[in-house]
């Protein structure tokens, strides 16, 4: 439909415009990161777990890249579970003390109202460990969600992405949205456009980015054994 279509279009635009500065400072902080050797941590719960998904071992996707997660948090492992996982105190906690952090680790939350105890105790966890914080969340969904931890994800971000997705994430029709959720959209749109940026930034300035290539393309196999040597011993799911 060339309207759903153009909606989408528009949509991705103006999160573009809006988040333009940001995405330049997400780029310079992984620069940094990967300059001194240190990981990008990337968590969410719920359906937010399809942008974790999209920032691990995929083909263009950053090789130093730590997944945090839980099979609670996941609604493949019970929908209504998952729900209530998201909204327990101390479940983010568990999950970040297995990481074996070096200090020059950045953290990615992607978390679309931004205000249930796991996405927002991720990000407490990394600041109590000196740790910049990148939050992928919507202010308008936050505006109106119900608060059910004491602060929110944004509230605990160093810098902050937004998605500008509507309360309830559906986007269509227009002016009654009932479906076509924008948010999963949105977070894979910023985490490429960080990517790409990412990549200018370390051509100007001569660092080499380690990218993930195809397993389906010649040598992609070869060319992919040096990260996982290199990342395997810090990256337990690889």
């Amino acid at each position: 439909m060339a309207e759903f279509g153009n909606l989408v279009r528009e949509h991705l635009t103006q999160v573009e415009k809006h988040n333009a500065d940001a995405l330049n400072n997400v780029a310079e902080l992984f620069l940094g990161s990967i300059r001194a050797g240190g990981l990008v941590l990337t968590g969410g719960a719920g359906h937010s777990l399809a942008a974790v998904a999209e920032t691990f071992y995929r083909a263009g996707g950053l090789a130093c890249v730590y997944p945090l997660y839980h099979p609670d948090i996941q609604p493949l492992h019970g929908g209504r579970a998952s729900t209530s996982a998201e909204r327990l105190t101390g479940l983010a906690d568990e999950v970040f003390s297995k990481v074996e952090l070096s200090g020059n680790d950045v953290l990615v939350v992607f978390s679309t109202s931004g205000v249930n105890p796991y996405p927002v105790e991720l990000a407490i966890a990394a600041q109590n460990a000196d740790m910049p914080v990148v939050a992928v969340t919507s202010s308008p969904a936050n505006a109106v969600a119900p608060r059910r931890a004491d602060t929110t994800l944004a509230e605990n971000a160093s810098i902050v992405l937004d998605t500008l997705v509507l309360p309830g994430d559906s986007s269509y029709p227009p002016e009654a949205p009932v479906t076509a959720a924008l948010s999963t959209v949105a977070n894979a749109f910023l985490w490429a456009e960080i990517l790409a940026r990412l990549v200018d930034k370390a051509a100007e300035a001569g660092v080499e980015i380690p990218l993930w290539r195809s397993s389906n393309v010649p040598g992609g196999d070869e060319a992919n054994q040096r990260y996982l040597d290199l990342y395997g011993p810090r990256v337990p799911q690889l």
